[in-house]
């Protein structure tokens, strides 16, 4: 099964569509832009050949097969929108979310736009989409995202698998210009978001996510030392060592966006963020699945190594098939049982002998 968009062209061309602006779907999108200057000219700049090269990488990048995606119920199934964008300069940079106070899993925690499928017949790079339509006001289909700019799908990652036990594939993607392979849109690209899932929306220099230390270009500061940007620890999971990284991401030279019209308790952690700003905080913190997810996808995209210890595997599909095999992976019951210790270390003992016969 194709795990592509249907579009109206190639993502590969340069593609023009015919927008009818009387589309009430396409004037409020147009509106929004228009209010917020959220695709600006003037923020436009070339890609550098390292950010070419990168994309150009991701392009390439094939994920290991991965059956058991179709073998998953629904409740198992979630994608998440791995955005990239070029900067003022021409480097690449990653949208992430703050999301919101009133959310089950994961409330006030840094993420990428995001969530579970929908339906059985709809693909990762299809959920992916709509929940970004959903939680930023990202349009999903190509046909509504404004000239001249377009979304271009690059290539999935192999899937993680979340504290509440999915199946979550990253899909990444490039914003981008129709006009050239080297044109951008600049840090004001966010669209309207929702208060109910999403407090504020951000983005990280990506090829940072390599690094031990801000990467300070010249004419900008950050706040505090360039230390602060991470930190990491060594914690056992699925029966083996698994790195945590810490990064702290500078918001002082960027725009944050955040909810407009914020309701009740829906918008609590935009309003303590306000706060926090206001008494100088001056990073968000990116951590968990998010923060490995963006490690990754920095080592595919720059063919480089982190400079900081990682756990070399990408992603735990070897975990996610070994537990579909045992029946861990049925139908997940509301407020019953999930996976347990005793789970995870029989599937890690299956992948280690798997590992090891592979290798004799």
């Amino acid at each position: 099964m194709s795990e592509a968009i249907p579009s109206e062209t190639d993502t590969n061309t340069n593609p023009k569509f015919d927008i009818d602006e009387n589309d009430n779907d396409v004037k409020e999108i147009l509106e929004r832009i228009q209010e917020a200057q959220y695709f600006d000219p003037s923020s436009m700049a070339t890609l550098t050949p390292a950010s070419m090269a990168a994309i150009a990488r991701l392009r390439a990048y094939k994920p290991p097969p991965f059956s058991t995606w179709d073998r998953l119920p629904l409740s198992r199934r979630a994608a998440v929108l791995v955005l990239l964008f070029a900067d003022r300069r021409g480097d690449l940079r990653v949208v992430l979310t703050m999301r919101a106070a009133n959310l089950r899993n994961y409330s006030g925690q840094a993420a990428f736009p995001g969530g579970k499928a929908d339906t059985l017949e709809e693909t990762p790079w299809e959920t992916a989409r709509r929940e970004a339509f959903e939680e930023i006001g990202l349009p999903h289909q190509d046909s509504k995202v404004p000239p001249p700019f377009r979304i271009e799908h690059l290539c999935q990652l192999p899937f993680s698998l979340a504290k509440t036990a999915l199946a979550v594939r990253p899909c990444v993607a490039f914003l981008h210009s129709d006009d050239t392979e080297a044109s951008s849109v600049g840090d004001s690209l966010i669209p309207r978001l929702d208060a109910k899932e999403v407090a504020a929306v951000f983005s990280a220099p990506f090829h940072n996510f390599l690094r031990p230390e801000d990467e300070v270009r010249e004419g900008e500061k950050v706040p505090g030392e360039v230390t602060d940007w991470y930190s990491g620890r060594w914690i056992d999971w699925h029966e083996g060592k698994w790195r945590m990284h810490d990064f702290h991401v500078p918001i002082n030279n960027q725009k944050v966006s955040k909810p407009k019209v914020r309701e009740g308790g829906q918008a609590a952690i935009a309003d303590e963020l306000d706060k926090e700003e206001d008494e100088g905080l001056t990073r968000y913190k990116v951590w968990g699945m998010t923060a490995r997810m963006l490690v990754d996808a920095a080592r595919v995209a720059y063919g480089e190594e982190p400079t900081f210890p990682y756990s070399e595997h990408i992603g735990d599909g070897p975990m996610i098939e070994n537990l579909e095999r045992m029946g861990k992976l049925g139908e997940k019951v509301p407020g019953g049982p999930d996976l347990t210790e005793s789970d995870l270390k029989t599937a890690k003992a299956a992948e280690t002998a798997k590992v090891s016969a592979s290798k004799m």
